[in-house]
């Protein structure tokens, strides 16, 4: 959908007479019944007049196509502007051009495409603006129909007409080359080299049809993009399916073909526990499904096993397409109905009832995910909810799918990969804990390396010693330590200090600890290890969790003052205190449970409670 469309004397008359935010502002409010706010107003105002500045040359043809906040299909994503057009060979041209206010801009290392600016009135962490305008027209290129049978070519830029660019700026890192190559952003200051930058794509005016086009598309994965997720996953080990997996992958692909030819929609709920590879069966869906013609999509709230699995996948390769497939789980909230053919939902327990940056966007994740697609599957397990803010359960699921009028249909995964394959293990993790009554009091004839420390000295030891073989061995603990701000991206700065034993928190400038080559010198907390596997892990049980006149007891106010994921809990308590610790002490079993199931071959533990080392040292007893 466009906003606003015109050729490139539409536009420059609009900006003359002042009138050309009003124009976009009504026409948002027409076409999406949603109202602006002040700030994007100024904003359309402020970079719509550097692009008048920029256009105002004769070379630029009058008839060139302009649109601007163009709705990319299937997603809530607008480009800011867009010129089309012909070059000297008389072949169509599109120009995307990402507008930024910023002023100022820090690099950041360690994450991929990724800077800190000024905005929402505080400095975040943001996508460069050239990763971003190239991301846009690879999304166009690989789901555009019109694209690829037009051969329509893209080209994208950035323009941050505040900025005022320096020698050796942190715009120009050398971790943002490549974005930069395919991308070039342009500052204040370089209105000519922008115009050049225009003028050797459009040389010919359109009146606007390639953008007409490119609006009508329909949308399909290109070749390209099939051959090239296709290529990632062939021959990669972390992705074989195994047994039952195979058998869940197929009915999967079976449920979402048969939307696809009788138009219905349906929603597969797939419960399994922690390792019966319900990552593996996701990506492996995704990847058939897109060579299928499908739009499918790989959503996820928590962003850890999203950026892990995607590396896993890419390998070496760090610019590709392939990103555009996997994507946090608040991207629906303006979607229309059926417009994704296939969601694939991994964690579906961490889903939340609002989104966008201050949880003020859309209505329910879980409504808005069945709403947008023709097909949509839930990879769930209920004992991972982590945060206050996690709504994820079956019965919700059920309840939107109903309200959206989807077939449901309820599948499992029961046999599990991690802990050796023990769900003797798991079951005695829940009997342990005070989670389930279970059969399962000790650990006997469970094949599994499971070991209570006396010091966390010890258990630092025997992971490092694990680590040794093929770093997939991680130190991880309960969030009962502050994250000291100004030593986050730096292992020296030891956030967890237990007596002469210190360690700091999972780097901030990384968002792949659980495969990083250093991360054996920091402890991951849940938000970077759920949903991910390593051989062994060891785990350091906080002040949160103790044992006391023979019960498992837990205890919201040892968890740092950093940690999110119980926010709220503090009011709640005084409001209703029975609810506030029902559910702390939910969320704090769970995040345990989670922790001391990461580990496929053993997990060696830490209790910071003497109690509660004693009593786990008798119930493993054989």
């Amino acid at each position: 959908m466009i906003v606003y469309d015109g050729n490139k004397t539409d536009f420059l008359h609009s900006v003359e007479r002042d009138t050309i935010a009003v124009e976009i502002e009504n026409n948002i409010y027409n076409k999406m019944k949603r109202r602006t706010a002040a700030n994007e107003f100024r904003s359309w105002e402020n970079s719509l007049e550097y692009m008048y500045k920029v256009l105002n040359d004769r070379e630029i043809p009058d008839d060139s196509g302009i649109a601007i906040e163009y709705n990319i299909p299937q997603t809530s994503k607008r480009v800011d502007f867009i010129i089309s057009g012909f070059d000297h060979h008389d072949d169509p041209n599109i120009v995307i051009i990402e507008l930024k206010q910023w002023d100022k801009i820090n690099a950041i290392e360690g994450q991929d495409g990724l800077v800190e600016t000024y905005t929402g009135n505080t400095m975040r962490k943001v996508v460069h603006p050239s990763y971003q305008a190239w991301s846009y027209s690879m999304m166009i290129k690989d789901y555009n129909s019109s694209v690829q049978t037009n051969n329509v070519q893209l080209w994208s830029c950035a323009y941050l007409h505040n900025y005022r660019r320096k020698p050796d700026d942190d715009l120009d890192k050398p971790q943002y080359e490549e974005y930069l190559k395919d991308s070039p952003a342009f500052t204040r200051g370089e209105v000519p080299q922008l115009r050049e930058f225009i003028k050797r794509c459009i040389r010919k005016g359109d009146n606007k049809e390639l953008i007409y086009q490119i609006d009508q598309g329909r949308i399909r994965p290109s070749k390209s993009l099939q051959n090239a997720i296709t290529s990632m996953l062939k021959g990669n080990k972390e992705f074989i399916m195994l047994d039952e997996q195979k058998v869940v992958y197929e009915e999967i692909l079976l449920t979402s073909r048969k939307c696809m030819e009788d138009n219905k929609k349906r929603t597969i709920i797939m419960t399994g526990g922690p390792g019966t590879g319900k990552t593996v069966v996701a990506v492996n869906a995704l990847v058939e499904l897109t060579n299928d013609g499908q739009f499918a999509q790989y959503i996820s709230k928590n962003s850890a096993p999203r950026n892990v699995y995607l590396k896993k996948l890419k390998g070496k390769i760090k610019k590709s397409t392939v990103d555009n497939m996997f994507k946090g789980s608040g991207i629906y909230t303006e979607t229309e109905k059926n417009v994704v053919d296939t969601i694939l939902v991994d964690e579906a327990h961490r889903l939340n009832e609002k989104s966008g940056m201050y949880k003020n966007k859309g209505e329910n994740q879980i409504k808005e995910i069945i709403h947008s697609s023709l097909c949509n599957v839930f990879f769930i397990d209920e004992h991972q909810k982590v945060t206050l803010s996690d709504i994820g359960s079956v019965e919700e699921i059920k309840k939107w799918a109903k309200v959206e009028n989807s077939q449901i249909i309820e599948t499992k995964l029961y046999s599990q990969f991690r802990c050796n394959g023990s769900d003797g293990y798991l079951a005695w993790i829940d009997h342990v804990l005070e989670i389930e009554d279970t059969a399962n009091y000790d650990l006997k004839d469970i094949d599994y390396d499971f070991q209570i420390c006396d010091s966390p000295t010890e258990m630092q030891n025997l992971i490092v010693e694990k680590n040794k073989n093929a770093n997939r061995a991680r130190i991880l603990a309960g969030y009962c330590w502050n994250w000291i701000s100004n030593g986050r991206n730096d292992s020296k700065v030891h956030d967890i200090k237990i007596g002469d034993f210190e360690i700091s928190w999972n780097l901030g400038n990384s968002t792949t600890f659980a495969i990083d080559d250093n991360s054996i010198n920091e402890a991951g907390c849940i938000h970077t290890s759920q949903g991910l596997e390593f051989d062994y892990v060891g785990v350091i049980i906080g002040d949160d969790l103790r044992y006391e006149d023979g019960h498992i007891v837990t205890d919201f106010t040892k968890r740092a003052k950093t940690d999110q994921s119980l926010k709220g809990i503090k009011k709640l308590y005084k409001a209703n205190p029975v609810l506030a610790n029902q559910k702390a002490d939910e969320i704090i079993k769970n995040t345990y449970r989670t922790l001391m199931t990461r580990g496929m071959k053993g997990c060696y533990v830490y209790c910071v409670d003497d109690g509660l080392r004693n009593y786990l040292k008798e119930r493993i007893k054989i």
